[in-house]
């Protein structure tokens, strides 16, 4: 994983090996600092922690990816766990934010995104986010952070 962002309680990441390619969108995660295994186990401020942090990344990804070329039409945000049902330690809570480009080969814009297993090979050729998609990114998070829009949100 590539750290795009962190707060004292969450991780920001780009995985190196994403479920959407870069140019279909990309991908990035955002997963608490410490394991839990789903939404409920969370406290009210770390819940709010987690929405603040999905609608500040999803608003920096669509422009930072804009900016790198990338033509992002919406973020789907997802909150799966399924192929750790079957791992010792379960699943645990983690949100994807999916980019969704409007001239995607695989994962098709205004189709449903598909996730077969990664034993497949379906996700062999996808390309993560490169060094300037995740500078830019950042950027973008840093700027938004500090606008009148994400004030009172500060994690």
């Amino acid at each position: 994983m590539a750290l795009i962002f962190e707060t004292d309680h969450f991780l920001v990441e780009a995985p190196e090996q994403p479920l959407v390619t870069r140019l279909d969108g990309g991908h990035i995660t955002i997963t608490p600092k410490k394991r839990i295994g789903d939404r409920t186990q969370l406290s009210a401020a770390l819940a709010n922690e987690l929405m603040y942090l999905t609608i500040l990344v999803g608003e920096a990804m669509t422009t930072g990816l804009n900016n790198r070329g990338i033509d992002i039409g919406r973020i789907n945000y997802q909150d799966n766990g399924n192929w750790g049902v079957f791992k010792p330690e379960g699943p645990y809570l983690h949100y994807h934010l999916y980019g969704r480009a409007l001239s995607a080969k695989v994962h098709k814009y205004g189709e449903a995104c598909n996730f077969p297993f990664r034993e497949t090979g379906f996700y062999d050729e996808f390309e993560p986010l490169n060094t300037e998609d995740i500078n830019e990114v950042r950027k973008q998070i840093l700027s938004l952070r500090e606008s009148e829009k994400y004030k009172g949100w500060q994690s």
